[in-house]
């Protein structure tokens, strides 16, 4: 069944680009990427000094992007902006609790960590882009498109919440099945190589353990994108902001690393927010297609939405930190 949505509701195709504003974003994600390529040309351990100076670049420049879409766009896709972004940005940090447990899996020497994330980064910007497109052309075509999204976001939520539950993400890096794939097509060298991939040794090609790590790392971008561009189209129709929003999150992911590596341990539920969020907004994203069948059904605006979100993330914040200083105390 197909009914027709307004410009600016959740489901309208609808964008706020013309194809100058878009060649002139995908150019800036490219160049930022291009200078980070450059930066880790030659590897280095990240300096935490070095590591906030860039975070707060990543977050001053989406910040300053979505005050041009305020102004220039209105109030309520400024909204829908700022909503997809702590969306995105909270469900980034997810991913870098899978990332750390990747690279200590695999003893990536810290000098090659941020390379390995970058090339992750770029992946899940290409995966996550396609996955952006495609979602678009089927909203466009399909309504119930929502009620797929919205299941796939609930399941997602669930896995997360179990996680949770169980003390927080595990990876046997040996169990992926592109890693074992690799395995069997290559041998594989002991020790790493600096950032080559691969090496030829005894007249045959072998892969190092940084090609496994790269491979491990966009095998979970993979299912990641297939959670994240669902979630912020609960947020917004837009695919121009559901693009810019995935992109900024990411970008800020490799100097992000450094600086919460040691804090994010000590957030031990957010977890719990994170399943509250995606399950907030795949109910959003179900009572939308019932909205569009059954006009009776009430939707949820995304002012809502955005309380929603800022509350969950505020209140598993606080939990952690009052259980860290109680089991502090206790231990003291």
């Amino acid at each position: 069944m197909l009914y027709p949505a307004t410009p600016r509701e959740v489901g309208s195709t609808a964008t706020i680009a013309d194809p100058t504003l878009w060649v002139l974003t995908v150019a800036g994600v490219l160049a930022l990427l291009a200078l980070d390529f450059l930066i880790t040309r030659r590897p280095h351990e990240v300096s935490m000094r070095e590591a906030v100076a860039w975070s707060a670049f990543y977050v001053a420049l989406p910040v300053t992007f979505g005050v041009w879409v305020w102004q220039a766009h209105g109030p309520q896709t400024g909204l829908e902006y700022y909503t997809g972004y702590l969306v995105e940005k909270s469900l980034s940090v997810d991913n870098l609790f899978i990332f750390i447990l990747i690279l200590g899996a695999f003893a990536v020497p810290r000098a090659l960590q941020q390379r390995v994330l970058l090339i992750g980064i770029a992946g899940a910007l290409v995966m996550r882009a396609v996955f952006i497109a495609l979602g678009a052309a089927l909203i466009t075509r399909f309504a119930w498109m929502f009620l797929i999204f919205g299941a796939i976001l609930l399941v997602t939520a669930w896995g997360v919440l179990r996680d949770a539950r169980h003390g927080g993400h595990a990876v046997d890096v040996d169990e992926l099945r592109i890693v074992k794939l690799a395995r069997r097509l290559y041998p594989v060298t002991d020790d790493y190589h600096g950032t080559r991939m691969s090496i030829v040794r005894a007249g045959q090609r072998a892969l190092t353990p940084l090609a496994l790590v790269v491979l491990a790392i966009l095998g979970t971008d993979l299912v990641f994108a297939i959670d994240s561009v669902p979630a912020v189209y609960g947020i917004t129709g837009d695919p121009y902001l559901v693009f810019v929003t995935n992109a900024f999150a990411l970008l800020g992911l490799r100097a992000l690393y450094f600086v919460l590596e040691g804090a994010l341990s000590r957030l031990r539920h957010l977890g719990y927010g994170l399943a509250a969020i995606l399950a907030f907004i795949g109910v959003k994203l179900v009572l939308h297609w019932a909205h569009g069948v059954w006009p009776g059904v009430p939707t949820i605006p995304t002012l809502a939405s955005l309380g929603v979100i800022v509350a969950a993330l505020g209140l598993t914040t606080l939990t952690s930190v009052l259980a860290n200083r109680r089991e502090v105390s206790a231990a003291s």
